[in-house]
């Protein structure tokens, strides 16, 4: 597989089935640092499988994907986890933060599971939080807080390791519109000031408006709609 030139993470011909259903077939999928681009389609177009084979969580049953040159098929199970660990960083439509734990305590964890220590990883989670405004629900947890304001809080997690590559499927599900619109910003604003490249997985015109480029998934096939003509 020959990757478009300067790109980061590169996908060719993916398939994949769950029993006798056609998760993927034959998509592709490109991006490059610092950009922006939304993996649109209808539910169970394989949009969310498409993301999952990109981050290295689900294997695809054929296809090649690239990463910063290199085939993640050659990786091995650690190498993946590390990955995921250091390089990337995933927003989910819930937040999914852990409630036993103050946001800030949420936001560094990403940093602790590294091996930093807990006042530098807090350090390091309260600077990512006041560039997300939330900084002053540091002490709170997060049964406490507003989902737009939880949100704003997964974004900093997601993004308080300085990931090369965001992976963010329907960030803004959960939320009211007005939410939705501020949480947009301030990812792809805070996604752009470290040249992060951002997958953003969404159903909704308004979400997807926020992206540089969109690809189209439906029935498995992707359609880049720079492309398209």
């Amino acid at each position: 597989m020959t990757p478009p030139p300067g790109s980061l993470l590169a996908a060719q011909d993916l398939h994949k089935t769950y029993g006798q259903t056609v998760a993927l077939d034959g998509a592709e999928f490109s991006i490059h640092p610092g950009e922006v681009v939304a993996v649109m389609g209808p539910s169970g177009s394989g949009k969310s499988t498409l993301l999952h084979c990109l981050a290295g969580i689900v294997p695809p049953d054929s296809g090649s994907i690239l990463y910063n040159g290199r085939e993640m098929a050659g990786m091995s199970d650690a190498e993946r986890s590390l990955l995921r660990r250091s390089e990337f960083g995933f927003v989910f439509q819930f937040g999914q933060l852990v409630p036993e734990l103050t946001c800030v305590e949420n936001v560094a964890l990403p940093l602790r599971l590294n091996g930093m220590s807990r006042k530098e990883a807090e350090r390091h989670a309260l600077a990512r939080m006041e560039r997300l405004e939330v900084d002053d629900l540091a002490k709170k947890r997060p049964g406490e807080v507003s989902g737009g304001q939880g949100q704003r809080v997964a974004v900093a997690r997601a993004l308080v390791t300085d990931p090369r590559l965001l992976f963010a499927d329907e960030p803004t599900g959960a939320l009211d519109s007005l939410n939705g619109e501020r949480v947009m910003q301030l990812l792809t604003e805070a996604a752009r000031s470290s040249n992060a490249a951002v997958v953003l997985v969404t159903h909704e015109a308004r979400v997807a408006a926020y992206s540089d480029r969109e690809i189209v998934v439906r029935d498995g096939k992707s359609r880049d709609m720079e492309r398209a003509v």
